[in-house]
């Protein structure tokens, strides 16, 4: 009696620092995890990310969401008279006493609600040299009037979601989840017992925490337990770190969305704008078809979906995970070459400027430009050239030589200024990438791409993507949407693109959609990027590292994939074609035949700009004739001035030719080309060795530094060049 007086009025004198308690809701809402949960607009969960690196916290976890066998095996390892004493458990108090008088170890006097209270007012908490005697007294105050303000769950709730565990970790939720693997509900008698064990000494080591266990079990009525196999269970559960800092089908977005909207203090859980059904399809669809390509050195794809009314993210795939060796690398934000894909935003220039119409005839034919750094000389993918095509079968049919034609027209510097306002942020300036910015030479994200397209959807309109509810977004017109409007009616029709793609593309679907693929340098890049009534869906496919695919092209690589992910967005809503902006007009338009003229299309409806429109278009034998030397002597200026006899017209003095180790090596010769072709005898020489006879003669090119002479009938030097060649080794068939 005198000891509990004495107590008594101890706990009396220490009673007003103690007063100041929380209510359980109180330290519910204040609890912070470690993590962030990223929703979809669905609400469900998606990704889960370690946003605190100094502490690792799970989820708070509901009482009836803790394994039984956890909760009896605390309450035996830690206080057995849990649900009997009202927060000091006075028996253990004067046993404890008593053992310290005689210096005897004994079981100690601190409850589990004498616990709860050190963990939640510092004043309590146990320093290095161990608890005060006014700390140890203001803790059972503390405790006792918890036990006045909380229910005995509401204790061992809070106190499972609080209590320090194993290094970093705190609460049950990061222990089960780092140690078992599982959730805590899911915890066992055995794994119960280690855990218990480790609230008494978290970091001690596992053969200490294993005959603690042990003894929890046996305490627990488990008869006698095999402490020799606990042991190396513990031993195994002590290394594991099975609770992984992100997780979920979202990581590259969930990490953007972050970015965006810094969690701060107390965000926890983050609605985005993400369809968790879609980001499934997506991602199932993207890991398919990468299997199918594995043997052509594909690993890595990229996906992105948006919506078009208001930029909001519906689908984010940054890498193929598991596939790729590079899956922390997000393809959406990566940037990459985008081969054609830019062709729409030029042709649309072009048409917005009245320099062009979709009916307007231009020759896809060799062209030779020259630039600072030599000749610039365009392919087509197919390496073949059609002739005089119109701008709607150009684009549609993805041509090269016309694109980099209409590029000169538009000039690099103001596509450059263009591409700007649809969101294209490129490194360099237009005269950086010269002529080749029409075939793609820059570097963009997919992320930026596809929402350029989306303003081609949009009439124009361009506004930046959203990754959580915002209000209606704020457009900008980046683009003429008359012209829009005319470059998506090109990239839906099915026929115009017949002459690259076939008749039976994927890229034709059963709904309205408009779509542009694109192939960068040595393959390394493929794109299908394309938009419908609602959604735009972009997609990359290629190696993370930049290593070239092999025989990929636009419509095996990432078309698949977009045509699968559009034909489940479409699976059971309509896709109707926009319609046409004021200023426009349609009507009949024929072209004419002639010479020089093959290839001319049929007759058919067409879109313009009002003020542009004519009912034929047409190139007569006399005018291609005209059109045909001009471009003759525009190259023969381009590579020699004077047009002298006798002196070599091609390639340019100073010319770099590159080698492309995709291109046959038939279709990389080099024509060399003189200006007397009445003198029989010339003869060449190239680096001191004869090498060619003629006017004219092709050479298979070979990596270096080269002279190269013309000489006439006697030998005598008429004129020599210095040319330059880069890239691989070209090998001559049989070598």
């Amino acid at each position: 009696m005198l000891r509990r007086g004495c107590a008594a009025v101890c706990l009396a004198l220490a009673a007003g620092p103690a007063l100041a308690q929380p209510t359980f809701d109180e330290v519910r809402a204040d609890f912070r995890s470690s993590e962030t949960l990223v929703l979809s607009r669905e609400g469900e969960v998606i990704q889960r990310l370690r946003t605190d690196s100094a502490v690792r916290r799970g989820q708070w976890l509901q009482l009836a969401d803790v394994s039984p066998a956890l909760q009896r095996a605390l309450v035996f390892s830690e206080d057995r008279r849990f649900y009997e004493h009202s927060g000091v458990d006075w028996a253990a108090v004067s046993a404890a006493a008593w053992g310290n008088l005689w210096h005897q170890r004994t079981r100690g006097a601190s409850t589990i609600t004498m616990q709860l209270a050190g963990l939640l007012d510092g004043d309590w908490r146990q320093g290095a040299g161990g608890r005060t005697v006014p700390q140890k007294i203001g803790q059972a105050v503390a405790a006792q009037r918890l036990e006045r303000g909380w229910r005995k769950d509401q204790i061992l709730e809070a106190y499972l979601n609080l209590v320090p565990l194993r290094g970093e970790l705190v609460g049950i939720d990061a222990l089960s989840r780092t140690l078992f693997g599982k959730a805590a509900h899911g915890l066992d008698e055995r794994e119960a017992a280690v855990a218990a064990a480790l609230v008494r000494a978290p970091n001690a080591t596992a053969a200490l925490v294993a005959r603690r266990a042990c003894g929890v079990l046996r305490d627990m009525g488990q008869g006698r337990a095999d402490c020799d196999a606990l042991e190396l269970f513990t031993a195994a559960a002590l290394q594991r770190r099975a609770y992984q800092a992100s997780e979920g089908m979202a990581p590259h977005f969930a990490r953007q969305l972050l970015r965006q909207r810094p969690t701060g203090a107390g965000v926890q859980r983050l609605a985005s704008t993400l369809s968790a059904p879609l980001q499934r399809v997506a991602l199932q669809s993207l890991a398919r078809h990468l299997r199918e390509l594995a043997g052509r050195n594909v690993q890595d794809a990229a996906l992105v979906v948006l919506d078009n009314a208001s930029g909001a993210v519906l689908a984010w795939v940054g890498s193929s995970g598991p596939l790729s060796q590079a899956g922390e690398v997000d393809g959406v934000l990566a940037l990459r070459q985008p081969g054609s894909t830019l062709k729409p935003f030029l042709y649309a220039q072009a048409l917005a400027e009245r320099r062009l119409t979709a009916a307007s005839l231009v020759h896809d034919s060799p062209a030779q430009i020259a630039t600072a750094g030599g000749l610039y000389i365009p392919q087509n993918y197919d390496r073949r050239f059609k002739g005089w095509v119109s701008v709607r079968q150009a684009l549609a049919a993805s041509l090269n030589v016309p694109a980099v034609r209409t590029l000169v027209m538009v000039s690099p510097d103001a596509f450059f200024e263009q591409l700007r306002r649809l969101g294209l942020p490129l490194a360099e300036s237009g005269g950086y990438y010269g002529y080749s910015l029409a075939l793609g030479s820059s570097e963009v994200q997919l992320l930026h791409l596809a929402n350029a397209y989306r303003a081609l959807a949009n009439g124009g309109r361009w506004s930046p993507v959203a990754y959580a509810s915002t209000p209606r977004p704020a457009f900008t017109q980046a683009l003429d949407a008359g012209a829009a409007f005319i470059v998506g009616d090109i990239l839906a029709d099915a026929n115009a693109r017949v002459p690259t793609f076939g008749a039976d593309s994927v890229l034709n679907t059963r709904f309205w959609t408009a779509v542009k693929t694109g192939t960068s340098k040595d393959m390394r890049d493929n794109w299908a990027i394309g938009w419908s009534q609602r959604y735009t869906v972009g997609v990359w496919v290629g190696n993370a590292g930049g290593s070239p695919m092999h025989d990929v092209s636009g419509t095996s690589g990432a078309a698949p994939i977009w045509a699968d992910v559009m034909a489940w967005l479409h699976r059971s809503a309509p896709s109707r074609a926009p319609q046409p902006p004021a200023g426009l007009l349609r009507q009949a338009v024929r072209f004419g035949t002639g010479e020089g003229g093959g290839g001319l299309e049929s007759p058919r409806q067409e879109w313009f700009v009002a003020g542009t429109q004519q009912a034929l278009f047409a190139i007569d034998s006399e005018a291609a004739g005209a059109y045909l030397a001009r471009e003759e002597a525009r190259n023969e200026s381009n590579i020699d001035g004077s047009g002298a006899a006798a002196r070599i017209l091609a390639p340019a003095p100073g010319s770099i030719v590159a080698l492309d180790p995709d291109i046959p090596p038939a279709h990389q010769r080099v024509q060399f080309v003189a200006g007397d072709v009445g003198m029989a005898a010339l003869r060449w020489r190239m680096d001191g060795k004869p090498v060619g006879r003629g006017a004219q003669w092709a050479w298979l090119p070979w990596p270096g530094r080269h002279r190269v002479e013309l000489l006439d009938a006697n030998g005598r030097v008429l004129d020599q060049i210095q040319i330059e060649v880069r890239g691989a080794g070209v090998r001559a068939a049989g070598r």
